[in-house]
């Protein structure tokens, strides 16, 4: 269960570290660089509850393993692509194999374990090996980008889904509560989740009050109202839209889903500065992350190990603020700042990440009775991979919308012929420069648009940190004594 949920976020630092060498080859925008990971957990995001209740239909190991088969066809897929919509296709099939194994990973694990605190000791180590997806997946990417072309990195998630289906065959099956599953519901959670993220990617291009994004927001905001109509009337919902009556459940859901924003987005934010400002090779930046994934795991797994004795509060608001301090700090990068002087911000994210990560999984599961482990299960996944696709498509366009918008200024300030502008404005717009050398006026303007972008991100990391660390210390309950779905 753990090397599954290991190979499904391995799959978003590794495609995230692959991005320049994508768009070098491809020559994608921008703004198409961020539906790389975005497609991938957009779909995730989109289909875990769902695979929730296939798991409790059909039987959670079986979904578990169908589920990594997909992500061998995914992979595969994108391993085979030669232009930026078979490789968002190939992340798209990966999606769906990654929110069948997600939940139900979860979900075994929840059903072994009946026992709160037990259960929260077996959450911690699947939350510290999904780390350890995370921190590995830039290390595997640029190894091989040193060595293969980009396609390759791709094939390690399907080498991982490989023995991972093997691992299962020891495991035992189990079922959840007998339902049906909620096509009504499912068909309007893709489209609103689907045009939501169209919006906010999209939107950092052509503005986020132009008609076909005005268009999404209205589609966004219609398909989620319905979502939440049709699964308040539904006999078996999708989502038990009941369980928000708790306080302290819809706070978890929140800070649930924060947690993953910032994560996912400080990694794309670091990664596209190191390789594209400070033009480090991937596997150069792969070891700059990894004191801020490496932290993230020991971290998650010491705090989850001691979650029974602290509750649920103090790791949480502490982390939580913690990571502000650091996102913040991180406002002081420039396109010369040496590694040495900002690695421990990385480092200090990484271990306040960890912080918040098995407390509020934890805190979902042990709030519902052992036998809604499932739906509890398929919620907080659901809300932290919407947190995760919200984060690289917010942040990946807002970093896209600062660079563009931002540059002519920045040539300005170096001087560089107004001549020039539109060829060095046309080549970033279009991801086209990747080869070509261009003069030092020229690179030190477009670092510099780019470093405003990351200030942005990272100061709408910094912000949403604050808000999360507000309702984990006034809304969530402290102690993982809940056994019902049942408010207080």
């Amino acid at each position: 269960m753990c090397l599954g949920a290991m190979t499904t976020f391995l799959l978003i630092t590794a495609s995230v570290s692959a991005l320049s060498a994508i768009q070098d080859d491809l020559h994608v925008s921008p703004t198409g660089l961020v539906w790389i990971p975005s497609a991938y957990t957009l779909l995730v995001a989109s289909l875990v509850l769902s695979a929730g209740t296939i798991g409790n239909l059909y039987g959670r190991k079986r979904a578990f393993v169908t589920g990594a088969a997909v992500l061998i066809i995914g992979s595969l897929v994108v391993y085979t692509a030669d232009s930026v919509g078979g490789v968002i296709a190939g992340q798209l099939v990966s999606g769906l194999g990654g929110a069948l194994v997600l939940p139900n990973s979860l979900a075994i694990l929840g059903a072994a374990f009946p026992d709160p605190h037990r259960r929260t000791e077996a959450i911690t180590v699947w939350v510290a090996s999904s780390g350890i997806g995370l921190a590995v997946g830039p290390l595997i990417a640029g190894t091989l980008l040193d060595h293969f072309h980009w396609n390759t990195v791709f094939l390690s998630t399907a080498v991982l889904a490989v023995v991972t289906m093997v691992a299962a065959v020891f495991v035992a099956e189990s079922r959840g509560p007998k339902g049906k599953l909620d096509i009504p519901g499912q068909v309007l959670a893709v489209l609103g989740i689907a045009a939501l993220v169209y919006a906010l990617i999209e939107g950092g291009h052509d503005g986020y009050t132009s008609s076909r994004i005005l268009t999404a927001w209205v589609v966004a905001a219609a398909a989620l109202t319905g979502f939440v109509l049709v699964e308040r009337a539904a006999r078996t919902p999708m989502l038990d839209i009941t369980l928000f009556r708790s306080t302290s459940f819809s706070a978890v859901m929140f800070v649930a889903a924060v947690s993953l924003f910032g994560f996912t987005g400080l990694a794309i934010l670091s990664v596209l500065f190191y390789e594209r400002v400070q033009h480090l090779s991937a596997l150069d930046v792969g070891w700059r992350l990894l004191p801020f994934f490496g932290c993230y795991v020991i971290v998650s797994y010491a705090t989850g190990r001691i979650i029974r004795r602290t509750g649920f509060k103090l790791p949480l608001t502490l982390g939580f603020l913690v990571g502000a301090a650091a996102t913040a700090g991180l406002t002081t990068l420039d396109p010369t700042t040496p590694y040495a002087r900002v690695w421990w911000l990385f480092a200090l994210f990484g271990a306040a990440s960890g912080m918040v990560a098995a407390p509020s999984t934890a805190a979902a599961l042990v709030s519902v009775s052992h036998e809604r482990a499932g739906m509890a299960s398929g919620a907080v996944n659901a809300f932290r991979q919407i947190g995760s696709v919200t984060g690289t498509s917010l942040l990946g366009a807002l970093l896209a919308s600062r660079l563009q918008s931002g540059l002519p200024s920045r040539l300005d300030a170096h001087h560089v012929p107004r001549a020039a502008w539109p060829a060095v404005e046309h080549a970033v717009s279009t991801g086209s420069s990747g080869h070509r050398a261009a003069p030092p006026s020229v690179t030190a303007a477009v670092g510099d648009a780019f470093t405003s972008g990351v200030h942005a991100g990272v100061i709408v990391i910094a912000a949403v940190f604050l808000c999360a660390a507000l309702a984990s210390a006034l809304l969530i309950h402290n102690r993982p004594h809940h056994t019902t779905a049942t408010p207080n």
